[in-house]
C-alpha cells in the first residue's frame, strides 16, 4: 500500500492494533480462513452449486484463498440517484467502468443492479463473480418514501450468470414484515438455483434517533444480523457499529421495546470498536455466516477511514469489507488504490485477531 497499516491508522494505531482483551473469546468464533467454505458452509444444508459459487467468491481477486472478501457495491445509481452518485465521476454512468474498477481493484466480486450487470453480462459474468442486487429504494416519490422494491426476479439473475443475489431489508420499519417474507422467499429460490445470498441488514425507523442515533448501535444491528442469518443469508452486510445501548435507550421511561439483557453491554461487549463489531459477528452465529462491514460515504480521509474499518472488521473476526462510494467517487486509478488499501489490511499477517 506504500504505507504500513500502523502509518495508515495514524493516531488510532495503538487503540486498534494493541487491543487484546475482547469480551467474547476468539475461541468461540468460526474464523475466516482458506478452508472456510469446506469447514463451515459445507456443514449446512446449502447445495453443491451454492457451495461452488461461494467458493468462487472466496477464491477470486487479490484476497482469493484467504477467507476474506473485498466487494465493490455500486447500486447507488438507483439507491441514491444517478446524478447525485456519479456527478463527481461521470464515467460510472457507464456500467463497464464499474466492472472494470472491481476487476482492476482486485475485488472478489462486483455488486450492482439488474441494469448495470445485465448490460455487460456476456462480456464479464464469467470473469468476475456478479452479485445482483434485486431490490432498492427509489427517490422519485414526493415526498420521498423509503421502502425496498424488487426490480427483477431471481431467475433473471440466474440467467445472467450471477454467482449471488443481494437484497436489503429495512429492519425496524413499518414495511419490514413484508420485506422479510419477500426476501426469505427470494433467497430460498436463489439457493435452489445454486446462487449465494447476501443481505444488507439495515435499520430504519425515526424512533431509533433518541439522545443519539442508534441506527448503527451494536445491539440493534446485531439483532438485525441475527434475523438475516435466520432467513439463510450466506453473507451479512452491516454498517460498522458506532455506539451501543439502543435497546436500553428505547426502553427508557414508560416505553417498552423488544427484549434485552444488560449483560449485552457488560459481558458481551465493551465500548471498544473491535468489541462492538465482534458482537455483530457473534450474532452471525459466532461467525458461521460471514460479516462484511460497509465502507460508508466518501469523505476527507478515505484511505485512513478505509484502513480503520478494515482493521476493526478483521480483528473482530469479520470476513471483509464492501466499499463503494469511497472507490468510485474518485478517478479510477485512485479507486483501485483505495480498494488495494483495504485488501492489504487482510493480507497483512501482523494484523491479528485477539
Amino acid at each position: 500500500m506504500g504505507y504500513s497499516v500502523e502509518e495508515m491508522l495514524g493516531a488510532r494505531a495503538e487503540e486498534l492494533l494493541a487491543f487484546q482483551t475482547p469480551k467474547i473469546s476468539r475461541d468461540l468464533l468460526h474464523l475466516p480462513g482458506p478452508d472456510f467454505v469446506d469447514r463451515v458452509y459445507a456443514q449446512s444444508d446449502r447445495n453443491n452449486r451454492v457451495l461452488g459459487n461461494l467458493a468462487w467468491l472466496f477464491n477470486h481477486g487479490r484476497l482469493g484463498g484467504t477467507g476474506y472478501l473485498s466487494i465493490l457495491p455500486v447500486d447507488q445509481g438507483v439507491e441514491h440517484a444517478g446524478g447525485a452518485s456519479f456527478a463527481k465521476n461521470p464515467i460510472y454512468f457507464d456500467p463497464e467502468n464499474i466492472i472494470r474498477l472491481a476487476m482492476e481493484g482486485g475485488c472478489n466480486a462486483v455488486a450492482s443492479t439488474f441494469g448495470v450487470l445485465g448490460a455487460m453480462a456476456r462480456t464479464y459474468a464469467h470473469k468476475i463473480p456478479f452479485i445482483v442486487k434485486i431490490n432498492h429504494n427509489e427517490l422519485l416519490t414526493m415526498p420521498n418514501s423509503f421502502d425496498q422494491i424488487l426490480y427483477g426476479t431471481v431467475e433473471q439473475a440466474y440467467e445472467m450468470g450471477a454467482a449471488a443475489v443481494g437484497a436489503t431489508i429495512y429492519f425496524g420499519s413499518e414495511e419490514s414484515g413484508g420485506q422479510i417474507v419477500e426476501i426469505a422467499e427470494a433467497f430460498a429460490r436463489a439457493h435452489e438455483l445454486g446462487m449465494a445470498t447476501i443481505l444488507w441488514c439495515y435499520l430504519r425507523n425515526p424512533a431509533f434517533k433518541k439522545d443519539q442515533d442508534y441506527h448503527a448501535a451494536a445491539d440493534l444491528t446485531g439483532q438485525a444480523n441475527h434475523l438475516g442469518v435466520t432467513i439463510q443469508a450466506d453473507i451479512i452486510k452491516q454498517k460498522l457499529p458506532e455506539n451501543n445501548g439502543g435497546y436500553a435507550a428505547l426502553n427508557m421511561g414508560d416505553s417498552s421495546y423488544g427484549k434485552f439483557d444488560k449483560r449485552i453491554y457488560t459481558e458481551l461487549a465493551s465500548d471498544h470498536p473491535i468489541d462492538l463489531c465482534r458482537y455483530q459477528v457473534a450474532n452471525c452465529y459466532m461467525g458461521r455466516i460471514g460479516l462484511i462491514n460497509s465502507g460508508g460515504a466518501s469523505g476527507e480521509n478515505d484511505f485512513a477511514d478505509a484502513a480503520i474499518t478494515a482493521v476493526i472488521n478483521k480483528r473482530a473476526g469479520g470476513s471483509g469489507l464492501i466499499s463503494g462510494r469511497k472507490a468510485f467517487q474518485r478517478p479510477l486509478d485512485e479507486g483501485v488504490k483505495l480498494l488495494h488499501t483495504i485488501q492489504d489490511v487482510y493480507l497483512d499477517a501482523t494484523v491479528t485477531i485477539p
